[in-house]
């Protein structure tokens, strides 16, 4: 199941890269949202205009098609930093100190395997697909108004590739917990009790209403 957690900072080289990526992560989960954003408007156009006009959205599949990568996958790293991925935690909640980073550590060597065969074959798949000789630098399309296809599938090879860096983070975090000893590491999700999690959410919703209050 999904645990709530948190990702400890401080000024350490890797916790300087883990802010620096998650950035970027950022950014690619705003992109993400804003295609779901996206999706709304090509919807209320499409049935719009087909209600009103008795004219469709050309090509409204076709656009589903190249904006569903940007959903599926853009956000995909950014939930792997903080540990909102959905998982089996019965296991480890039991576990503390060295013996819950080596378990963390090889959870995440593990998906990092997974995850750089996915990067290869997605790469791969792009590469079938683009051709800077061919029009629109594209050997396929989609079937009702010729979309090329390779910035879609591109899109995938890209979130995979920010993936392995978040994990290769990960790997550096529990490994380094776990030779070390770290009761609480940073630029790794720590899984919060129930206390600690209303202890945050009580401390957020403080801090709200103080802003409110000064406003």
């Amino acid at each position: 199941m999904a645990s709530s957690a948190a990702v400890l900072e401080d000024g350490s080289l890797i916790s300087r890269i883990d802010r620096k990526l998650l950035t970027v992560e950022r950014a690619l989960a705003l992109v993400s949202g804003l295609a779901v954003f996206s999706l709304m408007l090509l919807a209320v156009v499409s049935v719009g205009g087909r209600n009103a006009f008795n004219a469709p959205l050309p090509g409204y599949v076709d656009w589903i098609e190249q904006v569903m990568p940007l959903i599926a996958f853009m956000g995909i790293s950014f939930v792997q930093r903080d540990g909102s991925h959905i998982r089996m935690d019965l296991v480890i909640s039991a576990l503390r100190g060295r013996a819950l980073w080596l378990f963390e550590l090889f959870s995440v060597v593990l998906i990092l395997s997974l995850v750089l065969a996915l990067l290869w074959g997605s790469w791969s798949h792009f590469l079938r697909s683009f051709d800077f000789a061919a029009p629109l630098w594209s050997r396929d399309s989609s079937i009702d108004i010729g979309l090329p296809i390779w910035p879609a599938k591109l899109l995938a090879p890209v979130a995979f590739a920010v993936l392995v860096l978040r994990l290769l983070l990960q790997v550096w975090g529990y490994g380094r917990a776990f030779v070390l000893g770290l009761e609480q590491p940073v630029a790794v999700p720590l899984v919060l009790s129930a206390a600690e999690q209303a202890a945050a959410e009580a401390e957020h919703l403080g801090g709200v209403s103080a802003s409110g209050n000064d406003t």
